[in-house]
């Protein structure tokens, strides 16, 4: 089995690498797929799984919800349903994650995937990291948008990623300690990034 978890922040170029590591290692690229499946799984419409895979890291990190902050948040704007309903969704996810982990192979971008398939003995977990202001930059390059557009999507994105993986899972995503190998993909090429992650699933393949 070649099972790797990819954990990267805005501007790290997960999308990027980890199609790349996939393709070298001729397992499929799991991403968008995972809502898909948590829909199919509780028969419910593609874009309701979708607004719940996409909102409710961005709600949690608006209301504080997850710092435990028990203050006032009127200024967020609720996800669709409760949070019972999220938390149902999470469940579904980490089935989808776990369903990919029993088969041959598989590349899973984000989702907490490194904290969520821990216990699985010869998955690689990976980090992509790089300064602020490197991830930016690299963003801009890579989606072709200005630089104000970029900062934004960074702030909030980051924001909500983090919110969602310290909300179900007390953890910080960032922390080294979940992961056997952490780049800096912003000093790195991309492409040099997916051969390194190859490289050390080829690693955990001999030991």
């Amino acid at each position: 089995m070649q099972l790797v978890t990819l954990s990267a922040p805005y501007g790290a170029g997960g999308s990027q690498v980890g199609p790349l590591v996939a393709d070298r290692l001729g397992v499929p690229f799991v991403d968008r797929a995972i809502p898909s499946r948590v829909a199919e799984r509780l028969a419910v419409p593609l874009d309701r799984a979708l607004s719940r895979d996409e909102s409710v890291g961005s709600w949690l990190a608006r209301s504080g919800v997850w710092l435990g902050h028990v203050g006032s948040v009127l200024s967020a704007v609720p996800p669709p349903g409760d949070l019972g309903d999220e938390d149902r969704f999470r469940r579904e996810t980490e089935a989808v994650l776990r369903e990919h982990a029993a088969g041959p192979g598989a590349v899973v971008l984000g989702r907490a995937g490194a904290l969520v398939l821990r216990d699985v003995r010869g998955a690689l977990h990976v980090r992509l990291q790089g300064p602020a202001e490197a991830r930016i930059r690299q963003a801009m390059r890579l989606e072709r948008i200005d630089r104000a557009t970029a900062s934004a999507r960074r702030e909030q994105l980051d924001h909500a990623r983090e919110a969602y993986v310290r909300h179900f899972y007390r953890a910080d995503p960032a922390d080294p300690a979940y992961y056997h190998l952490v780049l800096d993909s912003t000093a790195l090429a991309l492409s040099a990034c997916a051969g390194l992650i190859v490289s050390a699933v080829r690693a955990l393949e001999v030991r």
